[in-house]
């Protein structure tokens, strides 16, 4: 059955994850390093991993499936997730591929050398209500996609009727 997975230590759409999980009685894995209050709502697991830099990272990638969604704005992340074949949505809405996600990581890498060269930080713009508009439409689509090709999966059939025993 498909899962969603939150790279929540910064995660500003954790309200909007939560009404479309309610909507297609789905599970959400939120993982942080802490100090994240934890929800009450009924589709949502928190988990709390060790300190460390890539510790959510690495709980999120080493048990994301194909059919499954992770949500982050880390491209490292949203890279391994693709390796395991799952789907990855940034926080704006964006949907990382197989075919964005090179230039994304070049970006990221080209940025950090920015950084260390100027010694500025790089600015990112603010969160908007368009963006959480979108993210709810890409969220949206994303799980009627993979509703479709699990449909069509055996694998995916398999492992629906092993979460549902």
């Amino acid at each position: 059955m498909l899962e969603i997975f939150v790279d929540a230590d910064a995660c500003p759409v954790k309200a909007e994850i939560a009404r479309v999980a309610d909507r297609h009685g789905l599970h959400v894995h939120v993982v942080s390093n802490g100090g994240m209050r934890p929800s009450a709502h009924p589709h949502f697991r928190h988990v709390t991993v060790e300190a460390g830099a890539d510790a959510a990272d690495d709980w999120i990638a080493g048990r994301i499936q194909p059919f499954d969604i992770a949500v982050t704005a880390d491209v490292a992340l949203a890279s391994r997730c693709l390796e395991r074949k799952a789907s990855v949505l940034g926080p704006s809405g964006k949907l990382f591929t197989e075919e964005s996600i090179g230039l994304a990581l070049g970006m990221r890498d080209l940025h950090r050398h920015l950084r260390e060269a100027t010694g500025q930080q790089t600015l990112h713009s603010g969160f908007t209500k368009q963006d959480r508009s979108r993210f709810l439409g890409a969220l949206e689509t994303e799980i009627q996609s993979i509703k479709r090709r699990a449909a069509g999966d055996s694998t995916g059939m398999l492992r629906q009727a092993q979460h549902e025993e």
